[in-house]
């Protein structure tokens, strides 16, 4: 799963934390607070970034650039 870039629409945001931990980061330094949120296994990041109105195209690119840096 850790090959899959871009990050699915379909994947909720404790999935995408569970399988790329350094994305963890990127929702802090959005201030974000899925991390440990009870909705996050159930979140998308589409739903994430509406409901902090958070752009969503930025903060994907966000999360690709973390996990590309992880891997590099």
């Amino acid at each position: 799963m850790r090959d899959m870039l871009p990050v699915s629409d379909t994947l909720t945001v404790f999935e995408i934390m569970d399988t790329w931990p350094e994305t963890i980061s990127v929702f802090l330094q959005f201030k974000m607070l899925c991390v440990g949120c009870s909705v996050a296994p159930f979140h998308t990041v589409e739903e994430a970034c509406m409901e902090h109105e958070i752009s969503e195209d930025t903060f994907r690119d966000a999360l690709h650039s973390a996990i590309k840096g992880a891997e590099s």
